[in-house]
């Protein structure tokens, strides 16, 4: 990953130094995991994911992610065995940074601007207590693209990573847990992922967040642009 592409770091005092917290990022490239991993790894967190059960399919990638400790997520639809939320629950007893994108795939958005988000993430900080931090990156998508099949080895890129302060989330502190609730919580933490991949871009994100489903999308798999 080194190889691939240089990293620079922003807002790095943003991300907790001990204890449990969950970070959120935007979602555009299959090989963002690797590169939050890498920025992670960086500011001296060892990263767990929620991912896709797919991906621990694939030869390598899947490999890495098994022996690294991340934890599989079933799609709809597939087998709910395991429960995943029980999973990074107890991880987070163990005081580890769990990484879930509230996306929960990559963005539908045809200029790659955070989509609608699901609520996982916000959920699982409200439950366990714990700071989510909101995190972009920009320049992943130089390196593989929306879907691609090649990463692009040369030349070598840059990578823009920006962690922001963690999501005031008080608002909803002692409230049930239903869904409008978490669905206004997603709402907040998705506007400060967009804040932040507007200051990396240096533009604005479009007025209406992307939602699949408004545009007849499948929520899952990928898509014709």
């Amino acid at each position: 990953m080194h190889f691939l592409a240089r990293y620079k770091l922003q807002g790095v005092e943003n991300v907790p130094k001990t204890g449990a917290f969950v970070l959120s990022p935007n979602h555009y490239s299959e090989i963002d995991p690797l590169v939050m991993g890498v920025a992670m790894w960086k500011v001296g967190r060892m990263p767990r994911f929620l991912a896709k059960a797919s991906i621990f399919k694939l030869p390598f990638l899947g490999m890495l992610m098994r022996k690294s400790g991340q934890v599989p997520v079933e799609r709809a639809g597939a087998s709910r065995n395991s429960d995943p939320l029980a999973a990074a629950r107890q991880i987070v007893k163990n005081n580890l940074a769990v990484v879930i994108y509230p996306e929960g795939s990559l963005t539908r958005d045809p200029g790659l601007w955070p989509m609608r988000g699901k609520t996982g993430a916000v959920r699982m900080a409200l439950e366990a207590g714990i700071p989510i931090v909101p995190a972009a990156h920009w320049g992943t998508q130089l390196v593989m693209p929306r879907y691609g099949k090649k990463i692009s080895l040369f030349p070598r890129k840059t990578i823009t990573i920006l962690f922001g302060p963690p999501v005031d989330l008080s608002a909803f502190a002692g409230r049930p847990l239903d869904n409008a609730t978490l669905t206004e919580a997603t709402a907040v933490l998705m506007d400060a992922i967009t804040v932040l991949f507007e200051d990396l871009r240096g533009e604005k994100a479009p007025a209406e967040r992307w939602d699949p489903i408004k545009n007849n999308q499948k929520e899952t798999g990928r898509f014709e642009q």
